[in-house]
């Protein structure tokens, strides 16, 4: 299978791990924890580098907070996605928000990166 890959810059490659595994549906592919590991979803490849890890230290110092850039996950009833997430005590970074082309919310990984949900309309 050929993956688009991103990566995510995060201070804890174990506690991401298990949050991007536990609760988003991801499978671990690889790690080298504490330095780096990979989670696959579907075609989407997370790399998850560490402090340690070369594409943390090719992170220039003005660029080493999280940014407004997230990965976008789609999901049948995002209601449901919400509830069961909450129930796991996960943080949102914004409410429910609904336009033309369908709801989403976002979520913040132990890291900071944020994670949309989005729920696409029903075809009319």
């Amino acid at each position: 299978m050929t993956y688009a890959s991103v990566r995510y810059i995060v201070d804890d490659v174990q506690k991401n791990i298990d949050f991007y595994t536990t609760h988003l549906g991801f499978t671990l592919n690889f790690t080298a924890a504490p330095a780096f590991a990979d989670v696959v979803r579907g075609p989407l490849r997370l790399l998850l580098s560490g402090p340690m890890s070369s594409g943390a230290r090719a992170t220039p110092a003005d660029a080493d907070t999280p940014g407004r850039n997230r990965i976008h996950l789609i999901v049948e009833n995002l209601e449901d996605e919400v509830a069961r997430l909450k129930a796991a005590d996960l943080t949102f970074r914004s409410d429910l928000v609904t336009g033309p082309g369908g709801s989403q919310v976002l979520l913040e990984d132990p890291a900071g990166n944020l994670i949309e949900l989005f729920q696409p309309s029903a075809p009319t």
